[in-house]
């Protein structure tokens, strides 16, 4: 069914659209949070990303697949980073031929300070109910996984992609999963979409934790 005036939109559509919404609000917001301490949200985004990292910084390849855009934007926003003293290059500890790119106490102050603005979709999402929150973000990563295999975005750094990552190991509701790196059981509101200790699992075993992650989901 199409959406051309006349036509009722598909439910899919519907949610496309409620998305697109809501995605716009996102934008507006990182604008204005970037600009109250002088960067763009490209630029914003790579601080956020490199304070949750390892602190021995990350390439600017590994940061561009990150975002999703080409290698030279990422450089030229790195570069502005750098002049702003937010970030430093630092030599990559698994190649001595190679730098990483690291943020600075300065950049994870200006962080901070974006993060205290005033959020409108954060506060939408806080008005849900826990269970609504955690069920949002249950199909989130479904949409997500889903997309990743598609080749619409890169490797995303979360829980269903990840080694350590166990699904529904423990008859506990509250806390079904376990984290192999940290040998702890969560739970479903735990759940990370980007994880600064993520390590890639083999297709096999990734394949596989989803397969018992989505039936445990349904």
């Amino acid at each position: 069914m199409s959406n051309e005036p006349g036509n009722t939109p598909t439910l899919v559509g519907r949610i496309g659209d409620g998305l697109s919404r809501v995605a716009t609000a996102m934008r507006s917001e990182a604008w204005t949070a970037a600009e109250a301490i002088g960067l763009n949200p490209t630029q914003l985004q790579i601080l956020t990303f490199l304070v949750a990292r390892d602190r021995s910084g990350m390439r600017v390849k590994q940061i561009a697949a990150y975002l999703g855009v080409s290698q030279p934007t990422t450089t030229d926003s790195v570069n502005a980073l750098l002049r702003k003293g937010l970030v430093e290059k630092r030599a990559d500890p698994n190649d001595a031929r190679a730098l990483s790119v690291a943020v600075t106490l300065q950049g994870e102050a200006a962080v901070r300070q974006a993060g205290q603005l005033a959020s409108a979709t954060e506060d939408a999402i806080a008005s849900l109910s826990k269970l609504e929150q955690e069920d949002l973000l249950m199909h989130l990563v479904r949409i997500i996984r889903r997309l990743q295999s598609a080749g619409a975005i890169p490797e995303q750094r979360m829980c269903v992609n990840c080694r350590y990552f166990r699904p529904y190991v423990y008859d506990d509701p509250k806390a079904p999963h376990h984290c192999a790196f940290v040998d702890a059981a969560f739970g479903p509101a735990e759940l990370r979409v980007d994880c600064g200790e993520f390590e890639s699992a083999d297709d096999a075993d990734r394949d596989a934790a989803w397969r018992v992650f989505n039936r445990g989901a349904a």
